[in-house]
């Protein structure tokens, strides 16, 4: 197998060593600063994948990216999800719609019905009465 050898300017040296003495370093973080720190010392990738307990694609993907970006390299990128189908506003509105007087024949409020009033007020296309309970905790 090849040798891969990865070469470190001084900066990056330096700025790679200040992180390992970190206390706070995440596990992610300390094994990538760990593998590139080892492949700059000239170690094969297959000896730093058994030093580090990772596996072959994830030390060439590491090189790649640091060839590319730098130390940015260390930092994982922002995933995507879903966005909230609830916003703030109607948060506030089926909060304020929990500390309204409950609707008639009925002593208090339930979730069930602060969930169906919410769509019939058209606060929000649907809600579960789960969802519900979830905003009101968050408001105590």
């Amino acid at each position: 197998m090849q040798q891969t050898h990865i070469v470190l300017s001084a900066a990056d040296q330096e700025a790679l060593e200040a992180l390992l003495h970190q206390r706070a370093l995440p596990g992610k973080a300390f094994k990538r600063v760990t593998a590139l720190l080892e492949l700059s010392k000239g170690r094969t990738i297959t000896s730093v994948c058994d030093i580090l307990g990772v596996c072959h694609p994830t030390i060439t993907q590491l090189i790649s990216r640091y060839q590319a970006q730098g130390l940015a390299c260390l930092k994982d990128k922002k995933q995507a999800g879903r966005p909230p189908r609830i916003d703030g506003k109607q948060r506030a509105l089926i909060t304020a719609l929990a500390c309204s007087p409950a609707p008639e024949g009925h002593a208090k409020w339930t979730l069930r019905l602060l969930a169906d009033k919410a769509v019939e007020l058209q606060y929000c296309e649907t809600i579960s009465h789960e969802h519900v309970n979830r905003i009101l905790k968050k408001t105590k």
